[in-house]
Formats: structure tokens, sequence, C-alpha cells
């Protein structure tokens, strides 16, 4: 079977987690289970790992694999969100999780699977959905969104310099004929390049992405329910590969929340949730950026509940 997907920073992410056989785990982004196998062996048979992937194409994988033989694991079919009223759910209460995991690059798995219309190597429909059972797709996102939205999207997620541009000829070309297929919006990028070819088919594709599938403010949900469901000294170790995730990771393990204003109480003193196990993100090495070309934007952040 091919590779689901290559996990990124994986040694390195599970020793921030500090694995103790027969604790609870995390692994907020399940994929393909590379960091998910690790975290098992770890645990050595003892305690419990519940594994959190909103992709159904995910969760066939673990049928495939040794997970479901395993008495230990459970696989939740839900966006990481969701993770305290899932965790509650499966009846484990608030504040006694010892580490959470969540690596929030997308598999190469859905890069590499034509029909999902993550990318654009691919002529295929503009969905880009993380689960394709609800939710706008990119195509409905270009056919519906205002200009000023649609310049939003692709200056804030995209970083594209001429974010103005690109809108107002998105609303242009619908008019004429309605996106459809990645093929018809890598057309209209081909026209309107600035900068380096792929990089800039790269950031137009994932500034759709983000906005489909609300990745900030789903980051932002499952980072203060990680916060509640840890245990005094839990840790959370989050692996981000945009510099907006990275700056609300950094801003809320040093703050408790995403803005990095420091919370005071009436008497002035400020609330400190979190203790800093990494002073700076973990970065991929050499070795595996040139192994794995995906690694290199890669940042690892970790912190412990205080």
């Amino acid at each position: 079977m091919m590779m689901y997907h290559e996990s990124v920073l994986l040694h390195e992410s599970i020793d921030l987690l500090g694995i103790t056989p027969g604790g609870i785990y995390v692994d907020a982004t399940f994929g393909g289970g590379g960091h998910s196998r690790l975290i098992l062996e770890k645990m050595g048979g003892k305690g419990r790992l519940f594994a959190f992937d909103q992709d159904e194409d995910a969760n066939r994988n673990t049928e495939q694999q040794e997970f479901s033989a395993n008495p230990g694991f459970t696989f939740v079919p839900s966006n990481f969100r969701y993770l305290k009223r899932q965790l509650r759910a499966e009846g484990i209460r608030v504040g006694t999780v010892n580490g959470i995991l969540a690596d929030l690059g997308v598999s190469s798995h859905q890069l590499d699977t034509a029909e999902r219309g993550f990318s654009y190597r691919f002529e295929a429909e503009l969905d880009m959905r993380m689960s394709r059972l609800e939710g706008e797709t990119a195509a409905d996102l270009l056919n519906t969104r205002s200009s000023e939205e649609l310049q939003r999207i692709f200056s804030e997620f995209g970083e594209l310099r001429n974010s103005k541009t690109l809108a107002q000829a998105v609303i242009q070309e619908r008019e004429k004929k309605r996106f459809r297929t990645t093929g018809d919006f890598l057309e209209l990028c081909s026209k309107n390049l600035m900068g380096e070819r792929m990089r800039y088919f790269s950031q137009a594709f994932q500034a759709l992405r983000m906005e489909v599938n609300d990745e900030l403010g789903a980051l932002e949900d499952f980072m203060k329910d990680a916060l509640e469901m840890l245990a005094p000294g839990g840790r959370l170790a989050i692996i981000t590969f945009h510099s907006l995730e990275d700056r609300m990771v950094k801003h809320f393990m040093k703050t408790g929340n995403v803005e990095g204003e420091p919370d005071q109480d009436f008497y002035g003193n400020i609330t400190k949730p979190w203790d800093l196990i990494t002073r700076k993100p973990v970065e991929a090495s050499a070795e595996e950026t040139k192994q794995n070309t995906r690694s290199r934007s890669a940042k690892l952040r970790a912190a412990s509940k205080n």
C-alpha cells in the first residue's frame, strides 16, 4: 500500500509529549497514523489513545492497519475543534488528559489524491473540504463571496501581494462562467501571476483551503479545549506550517489566548496557564527536509499546563 503520509518531526514531537505508560493521550490529527503508532509504542500497551480525524479516508486507513486491533486505541471521526465534547462522550473527564498532539499540515494523501481538489497539479472538482460530508466547497466560495471577502482571504491566508487584483478577477470571471474545477481557478491565477509561478499557485490554493475549512477558527477552539482537558503538568505539542498558525500557537502558549494579551485578575496578577517547554520552535533537520520537502516550513511548539 502506498504511504498515506510521512509524519513530520515525528520523534521530536513525541519526545516533547513525555509519554508515560498508563496515561491518556490524544493525537488530534491522525492522518496516516505515524504519530499515533509511535505514541502507542511508547505507551507499552497501557493507557488510552484517542485519535481524531474528520477525513473519512483517514478513518478507512485505521481499518487497514494494526490500530483497530489495539484495545487502547479509539478513533474519533470528528474535527479536533470538538475535542472536549468528543472526549467527554468517550467518558474522559475534564482535566485528566496527559498529552495532546496536533500536526496541522495537510496530509500527503490529501494533496496527492486528485479528486480532493487540494492541489493545482491535478484537474478535479474544486472541493478542498477536509470532510466531504458537509460545508461549502472552494468552488462555492469563489462563486459566492464578495470582492472584499475574497481579497481578505487571498491576502491573509495566501499572503498574495496582488490579492485585490485576483479578487476582482474572480468576480469578473464568474459573471461569464461559474468556477467548477481546479483548472478553472488555475487558469485565472495564471493570468494574474505576481512572483514565482508555482509559489503563487500554492499560496492561492492554500488560501482557499484555509477558508473552506475555517482552519484558524478550528485551531483556536481546539487549543481552548486542550487547555481544559489537560491535567496539571499535561503537555500540548503543535506542529504548524503557516505563519498565522504559528503566531496563534505562540501567543496561546504564552498567555492562554490567541491575541497574546496577558490575562490579569482584579489585583493585577497575571494568569499564566502554561509553562513553555520550547522557548523557540523546533524545526526539521537538514536531513529531514531533504527527505521530505513538506517539512521545510514546519514549526513545533510545546508547553505543559500549570
